[in-house]
């Protein structure tokens, strides 16, 4: 008997979708740092590679295609989610105590479903799976 909407069976598609909509989207800040790509305001200019922005990108591009491939996901994903923890605490939590106030959201959403996946790792349809990491 199903007990949701979605049968269980589909665990393993959308945790895959999860992870790599995640790595897309996280991939999305390393290359507006860096390429412009997408162009936003604060990165027009973009970010000086040894700077502490410029770590953040790198770690972001590389991150974001090592989670979207599902490589090394326990071990990049921890790193991820400290990475996501430490920039909550030092650029939003200063400017004030609830993150809708101060534009952390997604800081403390990437931090937690990176968190998850160094637990549960790259699931189906990754390179972790296919290695049998």
């Amino acid at each position: 008997m199903q007990n949701g909407i979605l049968p269980a069976s589909w665990q393993g598609y959308t945790h895959a979708a999860l992870r790599i909509m995640i790595g897309l989207l996280f991939l999305a800040h390393g290359t507006a740092k860096f390429f412009q790509f997408p162009l936003t305001e604060y990165f027009k200019d973009g970010v000086p590679l040894f700077s502490l922005m410029g770590i953040a990108g790198a770690l972001e591009i590389v991150g974001g295609i090592f989670i979207i491939t599902g490589f090394l996901t326990r071990t990049t994903a921890f790193i991820l989610s400290g990475m996501m923890a430490v920039a909550y605490f030092m650029a939003h939590a200063p400017q004030s105590f609830h993150p809708i106030l101060n534009g952390g959201e997604s800081a403390i959403m990437f931090c937690f479903v990176f968190l998850w996946l160094a637990t549960s790792g790259a699931g189906p349809f990754s390179v972790d799976t296919a290695r049998k990491v």
